[in-house]
């Protein structure tokens, strides 16, 4: 059965991003409906995946990641208004007895994600 993940790697550092707030919506046609809030822990990772084997259900989703504070915490060099506060990805999932991994790579000033495994 399927399940979804992430993890958060500072590339700015060169480490995980530890202490990252994630929320998780899923969308359907009334709008966001929340699913679950983490944190990421030492690894940039959280603890249990984000939703566990056997609940994904197929649908579009949607992951917020709260960078801006992140970047703030850790003393990074940041404008008065950062350029990246919050940073949404909405993915779909097609099939769902796949594990989705949804990975970001982020530095105040840029990221990347990808499906991975």
């Amino acid at each position: 059965m399927g399940k979804l993940t992430t993890h958060v790697l500072d590339t700015a550092r060169g480490k995980p991003a530890q202490g990252v707030k994630i929320s998780l919506y899923r969308i359907d046609e009334e709008g966001l409906h929340p699913v679950t809030t983490s944190i990421t822990n030492n690894d940039g990772r959280t603890d249990t995946p984000l939703i566990e084997e056997g609940y994904l259900i197929s649908g579009q989703y949607q992951l917020v990641f709260a960078t801006a504070s992140y970047f703030q915490h850790t003393n990074a060099q940041l404008d008065a208004i950062p350029f990246l506060d919050e940073i949404v990805i909405r993915f779909g999932v097609s099939d769902h007895n796949q594990h989705y991994h949804v990975p970001l790579l982020v530095s105040p000033y840029g990221y990347s994600t990808y499906r991975g495994s």
